[in-house]
């Protein structure tokens, strides 16, 4: 049978106020077209249907749209919540839904789910296990605070239920597994909402060694493989959701697996959406507006770093955001701030007060206000987030 694998979703996320739906929808128009074109026999969703547990009506809507047209003529859906969806909301249309052989599966339950593929007449059995969470299991895994303990605990727990799940696995059938989770060795982009206290929720890959021939997971937005028994992989993102995703190739997984068989799998790349890049403009200015004249990156949400001499007014800020409403983010970088980051890798003091030293330093000896120091660590923060999101790319 043919498999094809995506996650993901976020409908009716937003880029720091701007809609991103119609690149949503374009995403859609595109994977009915990769399912038809490659006559995929099922559809599996792992997590986060929405970005949020209470979507816009719109993003509801295009989601059922999405299921009505993947499902056209037979084909099976199985979709699980992720750490995003309420679950609740993900299953509550299941009652309409299954006799069109769509399985929506909101919270943790004991029993896999069974599909017929009438082209093949193979049966495939998933153990699908949506974002479990300790609330949405129903339980404390530990009770005195302790992460290390924390990660055994909940990663054994997962390794049970995935276990459980599996029981009706056998060599005549395609026996696969789908959850929402973090597995140990995944790479993170900034994009993802944590689903671990430090590292207390991410799962050992040897939980999953369940005789799955295939694991689809879902959580984080780089397409990946992950190190483990079977073939365990994300599917990412299908759009960049954060400048850390900047240049990142997106796609969804196409899989063909026979009983018994090794999974034959194609990386299907992306076209929809619009590019984030990431703008690093040292000389000012007059080479932004350079760029701008040359028609560079048009159709891009753009984060902008310009290297300054002097603070830029109002008028410039808008005069550039009217030239390309793609540009979100304006970061100045100016010859002091360089210069704080070269010692910043020197030292070993806390940066909220090697910052405060510098700028008594620089200011004669005049103390820096609270806020100035906030607004610094939120700098820094971002180009932390930056230089992660690169070194992951």
């Amino acid at each position: 049978m043919r498999i094809l694998h995506t996650a993901d979703w976020h409908l009716g996320r937003t880029l720091e106020g701007r809609s991103r739906l119609d690149e949503q929808a374009e995403f859609i128009d595109e994977l009915v077209r990769i399912a038809d074109e490659g006559q995929a026999d099922l559809i599996m969703m792992a997590g986060d249907v929405y970005d949020t547990v209470n979507p816009p009506a719109a993003a509801e809507q295009l989601f059922y749209e999405a299921v009505a047209r993947l499902t056209a003529g037979g084909r099976p859906l199985v979709v699980i919540s992720g750490n995003h969806d309420q679950p609740e909301r993900v299953a509550a249309a299941s009652p309409l839904v299954a006799q069109r052989g769509i399985t929506l599966v909101g919270l943790p339950t004991a029993e896999a789910v069974s599909v017929d593929i009438a082209r093949t007449g193979e049966r495939a059995w998933i153990a699908a296990l949506p974002y479990p969470s300790e609330a949405r299991l129903n339980e404390l895994l530990t009770t005195d605070g302790d992460e290390d303990k924390l990660r055994v605990a909940y990663s054994a727990r997962v390794g049970m239920l995935m276990k459980q799940l599996s029981r009706n696995f056998s060599p005549a059938t395609v026996n696969l597994a789908m959850s929402h989770i973090y597995v140990l060795g995944g790479l993170e982009t900034d994009s993802e909402r944590p689903i671990q206290v430090g590292g207390a929720y991410t799962v050992d890959p040897s939980a999953l060694s369940i005789g799955a021939q295939y694991t689809a997971l879902g959580h984080l937005h780089r397409p990946q493989a992950v190190k483990g028994d079977g073939m365990i992989r994300y599917s990412g993102s299908p759009l960049a959701y954060s400048f850390s995703e900047a240049g990142q190739a997106k796609s969804v997984t196409m899989l063909d697996i026979a009983p018994g068989g090794v999974p034959q799998m194609e990386e299907v790349y992306l076209s929809c959406g619009r590019p984030l890049v990431r703008w690093k403009a040292r000389g000012g200015l007059e080479e932004v507006h350079r760029w701008l004249d040359e028609g560079r990156d048009s159709d891009a949400f753009i984060d902008l770093e310009i290297s300054l001499t002097g603070a830029m007014s109002l008028g410039e800020i808008h005069r550039l955001r009217k030239t390309h409403e793609g540009i979100i983010h304006i970061r100045p970088i100016y010859p002091e701030m360089e210069g704080i980051e070269t010692t910043l890798q020197k030292s070993t003091m806390p940066i909220p007060e090697l910052f405060r030293k510098f700028y008594v330093r620089q200011s004669g000896g005049a103390e820096p206000e609270q806020e100035l120091v906030d607004l610094f660590m939120q700098l820094v923060h971002e180009a932390d987030e930056g230089s992660e999101g690169g070194a992951s790319s």
